[in-house]
């Protein structure tokens, strides 16, 4: 499981190329790097999918039933917890710190730690590599914040680097509790199965949030990575 590692080295990566790097980076190239993550973000979600759906096209419909399933249940459930709303209110606190970085860079170290530690894809991406070491995801993330870092060391100034503990603590925390706590209770294949499967759909609906097509509350449908291997058991 080196999901959280990468994740963390691209983060350290970022800051020394935003600490290098006299000027921003351009737009032109901003937008470049979007197009670039919104292709990777749809191909390794297609790919969680095509590595965990198989067999007779009856049972690939089935699975992919139950994941569509999974999600929108998921998102039911999401929905009554208030995930988007609590994700919101972390993002609008992280702001806040982000305001008063300049003069105290524990604000902007906070702030940044908690961005990418409440970031949907890297929660997925912690899920999938603690099940299958799928660590995909976590690169995708490592781009993703070492892009942000080369505008967050400016502002906050090198000590923000730092956040690369806390997020690979976090990150490898939690794929570690899946390896060890999760997976041995899934009692068949098909229920690891699921999850990817649901995983990959979800990570395939994040392509719309990259590449601003269309706002998606990611927030709401974690809960459908719990639900997918129940419906896999019950409707089995």
């Amino acid at each position: 499981m080196i999901g959280a590692f990468l994740n963390a080295l691209g983060i350290l990566l970022g800051s020394l190329l935003g600490l290098v790097r006299r000027e921003p980076v351009s737009p032109r190239i901003q937008a470049q790097f979007k197009s670039a993550l919104g292709a990777g973000t749809a191909f390794c979600g297609l790919q969680l999918l095509w590595l965990n759906v198989g067999g007779s096209a009856f049972t690939v419909l089935k699975q992919l039933f139950l994941a569509g399933l999974a999600l929108v249940l998921g998102n039911l459930l999401g929905r009554l917890l208030a995930l988007q709303k609590i994700s919101n209110r972390l993002g609008r606190h992280a702001a806040g710190l982000l305001g008063s970085a300049v003069t105290k860079p524990v604000d902007g170290f906070a702030a940044v730690t908690i961005l990418f530690c409440a970031a949907p894809l890297g929660l997925v991406g912690a899920v999938t590599d603690g099940l299958e070491n799928y660590f995909f995801p976590l690169v995708l993330k490592a781009v993703m914040d070492g892009l942000a870092m080369t505008s967050f060391v400016k502002m906050c100034r090198w000590p923000v680097a730092l956040v690369a503990v806390p997020v690979f603590l976090f990150l490898n925390g939690l794929a570690v509790i899946v390896h060890t706590f999760v997976l041995p209770k899934l009692a068949t294949p098909e229920m690891v199965h699921a999850i990817n499967a649901a995983a990959g759909l979800l990570i395939c609906s994040m392509t719309l949030v990259i590449l601003e097509v269309r706002r998606v509350e990611l927030a709401n449908y974690l809960p459908a990575l719990f639900l997918a291997p129940i419906l896999s058991k019950l409707l089995a």
